[in-house]
């Protein structure tokens, strides 16, 4: 005996597929934009933590290093929430080492704000800091 498929099924799992693609899709292309970061100073940069934690000195190429400093390895999945012209939000998961939320405003191409929060290697974190232009890399 031959079971009959309603006639709505196949074109709604369909649908559905092609619904999930549109919003994976997305997260994947929005990487690429973030205007504002590339749009900032190149070189040597050092970024001063709010609550006293030591500063640390990064080299920017293209912005992006800023997103991610609890989280330095390559690899992680990024969904940008905003891409303004003054600021961005970038939402990111590292496979096996947490994942975290980091918003940059632009005050000058040479200095920027950074909040960030998540948890990197089980622990949460959260921080203010203030990333400036100090020199060449």
């Amino acid at each position: 005996m031959t079971k009959l498929v309603p006639p709505m099924t196949k074109p709604l799992a369909l649908l559905m597929g092609v619904g999930a693609l549109a919003f994976a899709l997305p997260a994947v292309a929005q990487t690429d934009g973030l205007a504002m970061l590339v749009n900032l100073t190149k070189g040597e940069w050092t970024v001063k933590y709010r609550d006293g934690s030591p500063a640390r000195k990064i080299c920017v190429r293209d912005g992006q290093e800023l997103i991610q400093l609890k989280h330095p390895e390559i690899g992680c999945n990024r969904f940008v929430v905003e891409d303004g012209a003054a600021r961005v939000t970038v939402q990111y998961t590292c496979t096996g080492n947490g994942y975290g939320r980091t918003s940059i405003r632009r005050e000058t191409g040479s200095l920027v704000q950074i909040e960030s929060q998540g948890i990197a290697s089980g622990t949460p974190f959260q921080f203010a800091a203030e990333a400036r232009r100090t020199g060449s890399c």
